[in-house]
């Protein structure tokens, strides 16, 4: 997976230091299916995620992630998820701190195929058939179902 080259440029200021960056997570369906793909770095089953490019809207980068990783178009219908990630350190010793707007999509059209070398697999798959799907990616499936429910997020509530 390429690193955008605007955090190229922020890892020669900051070195491996903590960075935070938005992501997003794009939860497609079609037909009670839901797209998955095999990551071509570690050969986990996930959706649809990436980084947001500075002044791209959240929206927009799941939009695009989508075109460019797996050759379909989609439209974002809401938003379902905002979480915080657990801090991520690379092999190389970059931390990352990633905030995850996870949105529920819908398929437009294009024939999923793996467009960019990220994925070595993707399709649309029954949402009963996701043993190998781990229970984090899951759960963003099981929030994104419902057509019109709120945002979950955690924090920002008053502790009594």
């Amino acid at each position: 997976m390429a690193t955008p080259d605007f955090v190229l440029a922020l890892r020669e200021r900051i070195g491996t230091d903590p960075l935070s960056l938005v992501g997003t997570t794009a939860i497609v369906f079609r037909d009670e299916k839901v797209l998955l793909g095999k990551r071509a770095d570690n050969g986990e089953w996930q959706a649809i995620a990436g980084i947001v490019e500075p002044g791209e809207e959240p929206a927009d980068a799941a939009v695009r992630e989508c075109l460019e990783e797996a050759g379909i178009v989609v439209q974002v219908d809401r938003l379902a998820l905002v979480q915080q990630l657990p801090r991520v350190t690379y092999a190389n010793g970059d931390q990352v701190d990633y905030l995850d707007l996870v949105f529920r999509c819908s398929w437009i059209s294009g024939d999923p195929h793996p467009a960019d070398g990220e994925l070595t697999e993707v399709g649309f798959y029954d949402l009963a058939a996701m043993g190998d799907v781990d229970h984090a990616h899951v759960r963003k499936i099981a929030l994104a179902m419902a057509e019109d429910d709120p945002a979950h997020f955690r924090g920002g509530r008053v502790k009594r």
